[in-house]
């Protein structure tokens, strides 16, 4: 039984070293030193790809590790024949991963991943940059490297697996490894799984990528990667543009100054779930939101701001990158789209701000570390920065153990401008908090968040701070309540609150214009008189240009579009109009259409 445990342990040692040794492989192969890469930042690169290497040998373990549970139950196993030909395939699989990996990078700039299979019917294309002698050259390398580890794994490989003397025992204890193999696999115990963003450690996008496993990275985007472009092809190109043209306005100056500064320093709170159906100043839940009422009095609020999507994930690129939502993916979750995004972080980096952003779970969930360092934040702190004992929420840390971390760290900053986003937690489900004022438990729930902020802002008043601040409070995504009064579509779920406060804010005001979540980006730069032309899904709600005031969201492979005339909610499924208010608006359908179309052609492009 202990030949069987050895060659198993050894095996996955072999399999992750071979995966380590490819990282500095691949810096030196795409000119590290020129980009300024440090001795040090080869060990980084290893240290925090580990992860990813060891899921990743894991898979190429499972099936080692199934034959040696059968042989469990045979006299004498042949395990060498067996595996010798899965040796071969996984050796040359990931022998040509590898070398496609570095030797595609220098052109595109990414990690490898399952949109090289849109370049296999047209070979001669993709070949075209390159040299007879330059293809010749990686093939023999592949052919190399392949034949070297599956030389390797045959050698460390039992010939012949002994008969078991106490079979059940034996099958107990390869059980337990199973156990060991699946918890390696998934990435550990946590609420997220493993992912790419996971080893992102740093700004340095080469770095970066660098410490991504290329097996692993194809793998994770085989079922995401898609042709975007072909979907959703609603009306020809001619016009999808037409009706399309002026929508979203990138120019434009302000009608209206918010600001006393052009420079404040800026905090933008992201609200875990708190829509308008949980601010009583919007028609929500009596008494579950009353300092973000008391807020929205003392500064800038705008009543009728909706959500683009349905989801934190989701929510969260919509209000940073003021990007479109789509209604059946994840942009966040696919990295090679997520880092070609514009960023308010990234803007203000230009500007000479500092950027930190903070969250109480786990960053690592939906790849959302990848995208945050992506964006420009230099900084980011989640619950592993916190003590066990203050992990007391499922998610992570509860927000008032955070709003505590950011007002000292705020306190004691010195360095200006600075930029910090935060991404409350509690109001989550399961909905426990250590607040107990409200008797239903959900809007306790974000009674206890909007106990948190009140405190939280009004302790940031009396510090001279305050007199340079402007906060941001909005809502990732709406909530769904009560339960028994419409569907998860409605448009009364997308409703958000937005309020900017702070010192730098002139003078308490009401912005009741139709806007989503998106418009947060162009209308925040434009008060700052930076240019938003990047930000192509993004409104200046505030500027001259704004002049067909609209809402879009998406939901589960479906979308909505309202204006003055009214909403009209559509099926993709079916295609079928799921709802129309107060009456029918074939021009609300036909919009709502090109801007669903131009999204995905958009994200196509990336």
């Amino acid at each position: 039984m202990k030949k069987r445990f050895s060659y198993l342990l050894l095996l996955f040692a072999v399999l992750l070293g071979y995966f380590l040794l490819q990282k500095p492989v691949f810096m030196l192969c795409n000119e590290a030193w020129e980009k300024g890469a440090s001795f040090a930042d080869f060990f980084r690169v290893i240290g925090h790809g580990a992860s990813l290497d060891a899921t990743t040998a894991g898979y190429l373990t499972v099936i080692p590790w199934l034959t040696v549970f059968v042989s469990c139950w045979v006299r004498r196993f042949p395990l060498r024949k067996v595996l010798v030909g899965y040796y071969i395939l996984t050796s040359l699989v990931v022998a040509l991963v590898f070398v496609a990996d570095y030797s595609l990078y220098p052109f595109w700039g990414f990690k490898l991943d399952a949109s090289v299979f849109f370049y296999l019917d047209s070979p001669k294309n993709a070949m075209a940059s390159v040299s007879t002698l330059y293809v010749a050259g990686r093939i023999l390398t592949i052919l190399l490297l392949s034949a070297l580890s599956t030389v390797l794994l045959y050698r460390l490989t039992p010939a012949v697996l002994p008969a078991v003397r106490h079979r059940l025992a034996a099958t107990g204890g390869l059980l337990l490894l199973g156990g060991l193999l699946f918890v390696t696999i998934r990435g550990g115990v946590t609420e997220s799984t493993a992912n790419i963003g996971q080893v992102y450690f740093c700004n340095n996008e080469f770095l970066n990528h660098s410490a991504v496993n290329p097996a692993f990275s194809l793998l994770a985007s085989a079922g995401k990667t898609q042709n975007y472009g072909e979907q959703f092809n609603f009306f020809p190109e001619s016009e999808r543009a037409a009706l399309f043209e002026g929508l979203y306005p990138t120019g434009g100056k302000n009608r209206v100054e918010l600001l006393n500064t052009r420079r404040p320093n800026i905090l933008i709170i992201l609200m875990e779930g708190f829509g308008a159906t949980m601010v009583e100043s919007l028609g929500g839940v009596k008494g579950a939101s009353p300092h973000l009422d008391r807020l929205a009095q003392e500064g800038v609020v705008f009543t009728r701001c909706y959500a683009n999507s349905y989801r934190t994930d989701r929510g969260t690129v919509c209000t940073f990158s003021g990007y479109q939502s789509f209604p059946t993916l994840s942009v966040m979750k696919i990295p090679a789209k997520s880092r070609t995004l514009p960023a308010i972080a990234q803007e203000l980096v230009k500007e000479g701000y500092q950027t930190d952003f903070l969250y109480g779970g786990d960053i690592n969930f939906t790849n959302m570390k990848s995208y945050l360092l992506q964006s420009g934040y230099q900084q980011l702190t989640a619950d592993v920065d916190f003590s066990l004992q203050e992990r007391q929420n499922p998610w992570g840390v509860n927000d008032e153990i955070t709003f505590d971390h950011l007002y000292k760290v705020l306190k004691e900053r010195k360095e200006e401008p600075w930029h910090t986003a935060f991404l409350t937690l509690s109001s989550h489900e399961p909905f426990e908090v250590p607040y107990h004022r409200l008797e239903e438990k959900k809007p306790n729930a974000f009674a206890y968040t909007d106990e948190c902020l009140g405190r939280f802002i009004d302790r940031m008043k009396e510090l001279p701070q305050w007199d340079n601040l402007l906060v941001i409070c909005l809502s990732d995504h709406g909530f769904y309540y009560p339960e028994n009064q419409g569907s998860t579509h409605d448009w009364r779920i997308h409703h958000i609150p937005m309020v900017w406060l702070g010192g730098a804010v002139k003078e308490p005001a009401v912005i009741d214009c139709l806007m989503n979540q998106t418009d947060m980006a162009a209308t925040l730069l434009g008060q700052l008189g930076l240019p938003h032309d990047r930000f192509t899904f993004s409104r200046n709600v505030l500027g001259e240009e704004y002049t067909y005031p609209f809402a879009y969201y998406t939901f589960n492979n479906g979308f909505a579009f309202a204006d003055s005339t009214g909403c009209t909610l559509v099926d993709n499924a079916s295609g079928k109009v799921m709802e129309e208010r107060p009456s029918p608006s074939e021009q609300r359908i036909r919009l709502g259409k090109a801007i669903l179309q131009t999204s995905y052609d958009d994200l196509g492009n990336r």
